[in-house]
């Protein structure tokens, strides 16, 4: 692992008191792990909390985490390649999985990312199913890893879905939001936070790694990915029961 990454791993798990539980066990063969997003982009906290997970796990094999192509958009491919990023792609995705490697994707993507924070606590895949219909193909089960408290890092006003199909960004960068927000030191700003690094505040950030899930004889893969989703949503549920905000 990267120094850069190490680093990023500490100050993360002691900046926002992270706390990893659930099946702490690597699966045996490669598997496609499913997250769901904190709020970002880019820069997501997340996605460092799902690479803490497997720090936890242990697991030696090469996590390869799939992005949104914004990220390659936006100039910043060569710096997450390096820290084991690729364009999100089945076929990135695919050869992967041949080579052994696990692969961490949030299918969730700019719709999960730039939840309001009314909606922090939901998990929202936006009837996107190919996660579902990769493993089937790929024939590796599914490692649902769910966090929360990162929704709770800055306050999104609002997802911006309106501004985001006005500025065509659907057309140019494949962004359906461009989420309105109050974050450090942006203020109050559209689409700045989460496309670019902002302050977080230090908000409790909890991990649980599910157990493994794989598709049933007959199983659509729109099936198997509600089925995914509806098992992390219920673990969120669990998680957010009595949750204060940012205290945990």
């Amino acid at each position: 692992m990267p120094i850069v990454v190490r680093i990023l791993l500490w100050a993360f798990r002691w900046y926002h008191r992270h706390e990893i539980g659930g099946v702490l066990e690597p699966p045996t063969g490669p598997a496609l792990a499913v997250a769901n997003h904190g709020f970002g982009g880019v820069f997501d906290l997340n996605v460092l909390a799902a690479r803490a997970a497997y720090t936890r796990i242990g697991d030696p094999r090469r996590v390869v985490t799939l992005t949104h192509h914004m990220a390659w958009a936006l100039g910043l491919g060569p710096i997450l390649s390096k820290l084991g990023a690729e364009p999100a792609t089945g076929e990135n995705a695919l050869r992967a999985l041949a080579r052994g490697a696990h692969v961490l994707v949030f299918p969730g993507g700019d719709v999960d990312a730039f939840k309001p924070w009314s909606r922090r606590n939901r998990i929202i895949f936006d009837g996107r199913t190919g996660f579902a219909r990769l493993a089937i193909q790929a024939g590796v089960p599914i490692l649902p890893i769910v966090t929360s408290g990162a929704g709770e890092s800055l306050i999104c006003l609002s997802d911006g879905r309106a501004l985001a199909r006005w500025l065509r960004l659907d057309k140019l960068l494949r962004l359906k939001r461009l989420p309105v927000t109050l974050s450090l030191p942006w203020g109050l700003t559209a689409g700045v936070a989460g496309l670019l690094p902002y302050i977080p505040l230090p908000t409790k950030v909890r991990t649980t790694v599910l157990p493994v899930m794989a598709p049933v004889a007959g199983e659509q893969p729109s099936e198997f990915a509600e089925r995914v989703r509806h098992a992390m949503q219920a673990e969120m549920d669990r998680q957010t029961a009595n949750r204060i905000p940012m205290i945990g």
